[in-house]
């Protein structure tokens, strides 16, 4: 198995960097041809995982929901009175509203403005908008090129031509799923979405977290299975639980949504509804021991997926992964998310952050102590031969965690109790308390895992 020290995490930095690049020009949606090119260029990269790519028809029906029609744009822009060329959609998708009907007509500045859309207090950013679920069309800019224009057009009468070529099918939503087999049938689910067009940190980088980590996976020997799943926001996830919820009530001990996870900001962790579920406890232990200056956000303050998985009667053990938090960095849902926010340092530090909860989710288990009283260290070479005063400090945590291992508390608990070191570096000591016959690991009815340490 794999350790963190074997995988160079920069590496992958680049490679996911690369990934970034390729498909930041690609347009998304919540349907359309953008994210089945989205996703078949993973799947061409990942020899090693197999992602399947389904399609979920127009109209079919998701607990309270139904899959929308499929929106396809060929071309998006306004000409102005002179002939120039503004709110092209080949230049940014978000220049057009997303699901913008298709439409074509002529307009003056006046009877225009109401289908503009701008950010006054970031004057230079072309803002995130959509209407999936309202008819409706419009265009996205610069709140100061909205300025120019008014300056110029405001009381004119001459026409800007409106052209939006798109269309509403009766098609299909895509979305991707990686399952990597391990040792028990017990899993562990990442969930990232595919829906937004030309964000990079707030849409691209979970998809790369994500691909990486299917990479990693799928080329070692893994205690649980894995998940992987690349879904359209809300819709997707929703979709995928109506489908799959007792499985996964079934199987999954711990979730993940990576979202907002590849600028160079202070890690964070939105916690689920319940707030101490074994997500939210090994996010928490990492982010404790590993990111001093982290930071952790209630449910209350939710807004990705973790609203679907954590719903009441839903109940996963789910969390959200990131960075900057959605909504909290000014670069949000605008065109100043662009490859500029992330580097192959912070994507590969990103990358370090979630393995290490994955591996502190496979050393996490419940010992039981064999001995009555202290064992006796020193004849097993686990006692410094010379006793100093600063013997206790040298062994305090060693000792710490094998008295605490009473049979019921698990490893985290323990950690959580006793502080010190975190669990991954306490690995060495448990297991040599296994070998010397110190501790033996507890296993519950049913959910026997083959695998070692």
């Amino acid at each position: 198995m794999k350790n963190l020290d074997s995988i160079n995490f920069r590496d992958y930095g680049n490679m996911m960097l690369r990934l970034i690049e390729r498909l930041f020009p690609i347009p998304r949606s919540l349907t359309g041809e953008g994210n089945r090119q989205t996703l078949r260029i993973m799947q061409e990269s990942l020899p090693c995982a197999e992602l399947q790519i389904f399609e979920v028809k127009s109209g079919t029906r998701a607990f309270d929901w139904e899959i929308p029609l499929e929106w396809n744009v060929q071309n998006a822009y306004i000409l102005t009175p002179n002939g120039e060329k503004i709110c092209d959609y080949q230049t940014n998708n978000l220049h057009l509203l997303g699901y913008s009907i298709p439409t074509e007509c002529d307009l003056c500045f006046k009877a225009l403005e109401p289908y503009l859309y701008t950010l006054e207090s970031q004057p230079n950013a072309i803002p995130y908008v959509t209407s999936y679920y309202q008819e409706r069309f419009g265009f996205c800019l610069s709140f100061n090129e909205f300025l120019r224009l008014k300056a110029r057009f405001g009381n004119s009468q001459k026409t800007f031509h409106v052209c939006i070529q798109s269309t509403l099918t009766e098609g299909a939503m895509s979305y991707g799923e990686i399952y990597i087999k391990g040792s028990c049938k017990k899993e562990i689910v990442f969930s990232t979405y595919i829906c937004h067009p030309q964000m990079v940190n707030n849409e691209l980088s979970g998809i790369a977290i994500a691909f990486a980590l299917a990479k990693i996976l799928s080329q070692r020997d893994n205690r649980y299975s894995f998940r992987i799943l690349f879904l359209p926001e809300t819709i997707g996830s929703i979709y995928y639980l109506s489908r799959h919820l007792e499985s996964l009530q079934r199987n999954c001990i711990a979730g993940f949504v990576l979202t907002c996870i590849g600028d160079n900001r202070a890690f964070s962790v939105l916690h689920s509804r319940n707030g101490n579920n074994l997500a939210d406890r090994v996010a928490r232990h990492v982010l404790t021991h590993y990111y001093p200056n982290s930071k952790e956000y209630s449910y209350l303050e939710r807004g990705s997926d973790e609203r679907q998985y954590c719903a009441p009667g839903v109940d996963l053990p789910f969390c959200t992964l990131m960075r900057s938090k959605f909504g909290t960095y000014p670069e949000y849902h605008t065109s100043l998310d662009d490859l500029s926010l992330v580097s192959a340092e912070s994507l590969g530090e990103s990358l370090e952050y979630v393995f290490r909860i994955v591996r502190v989710l496979e050393l996490n288990a419940v010992y039981q102590n064999t001995i009555l009283c202290e064992p006796q260290l020193g004849k097993r070479g686990l006692y410094p031969t010379l006793s100093t005063k600063d013997s206790i400090n040298q062994i305090k945590d060693m000792r710490n965690l094998l008295m605490y291992c009473d049979g019921k508390k698990d490893l985290l608990e323990i950690s959580e109790v006793c502080g010190g070191n975190g669990l991954l570096e306490s690995q060495q000591w448990i297991a040599q308390f296994v070998a010397h016959g110190l501790l033996k690991k507890q296993q519950k009815k049913g959910k026997k895992c083959l695998k070692k340490l």
